[in-house]
């Protein structure tokens, strides 16, 4: 079985045709379930984050750069949507309204290996529920690339229901540029699960209808 590309790019079409025009910019959200499925089972449970081909026009993830030294530098020539030192971080040890305020404005975070025990000192208890634990980073890494990737990334995970939702992409965007964004996700979706686990597999705007299609062919 492969991913029937063409089925895709009229399930996005219509899902567009079919939802009212907005005073915001619409996201479309990818639904997969899954059947006999056990999420119970922990080898069932995944937790991804994909690089799309397209990124996501005017919605795209903020990034938090943690380092030091020239790294530092770097994350700011590479526009990263924030930078904390360890002297940022230490200061916020025990202010856990300002680390909430910071999980909750950034979609990733990514750190010098060197900061590693003291961010999850100062920041673990709020960060690590929330999934959003620092993705480490060499000090000689391309932090340009790096969030460059996450920028047009988006993170998939199981978690107490055998679905899985996700962006991929905006309203304003080629249908076919969403359509191959659905056709990564799904990709890697099912390096994890069977073609025979798929269940409903769904595309809609923020506020208009799931439109419900078959993305696989047989040949």
């Amino acid at each position: 079985m492969s991913l029937n590309l063409d089925a895709i790019i009229k399930a996005v079409t219509e899902a567009k045709a079919k939802a009212k025009k907005r005073r915001f910019k619409q996201t479309y959200e990818l639904i997969v379930r899954f059947k006999d499925f056990d999420v119970k089972n922990q080898a069932n449970r995944f937790n991804i984050t994909i690089a799309l081909p397209h990124p996501l026009q005017g919605k795209e993830p903020k990034v938090c750069v943690m380092a030091t030294g020239a790294m530092v530098l770097a994350a700011k020539e590479a526009k990263a949507d924030a930078i904390l030192t360890r002297e940022d971080i230490e200061k916020l040890a025990g202010n856990k309204k300002e680390i909430r305020r910071l999980a909750n404005s950034f979609d990733y975070f990514v750190a010098t290996p060197d900061l590693m025990v003291l961010i999850g000192r100062v920041m673990g208890q709020i960060l690590g529920p929330r999934n959003k634990m620092p993705e480490v980073i060499q000090p000689n890494a391309d932090i340009k690339a790096v969030i460059d990737r996450l920028k047009r990334s988006v993170r998939v995970r199981v978690k107490d229901q055998p679905q899985v939702m996700c962006k991929v992409g905006t309203e304003d965007m080629d249908p076919k540029q969403v359509a191959e964004n659905i056709a990564t996700v799904l990709d890697e979706i099912l390096k994890r699960v069977r073609p025979e686990q798929l269940g409903d597999v769904s595309v809609k705007l923020t506020m208009g209808p799931p439109i419900t299609f078959s993305p696989l062919t047989s040949k």
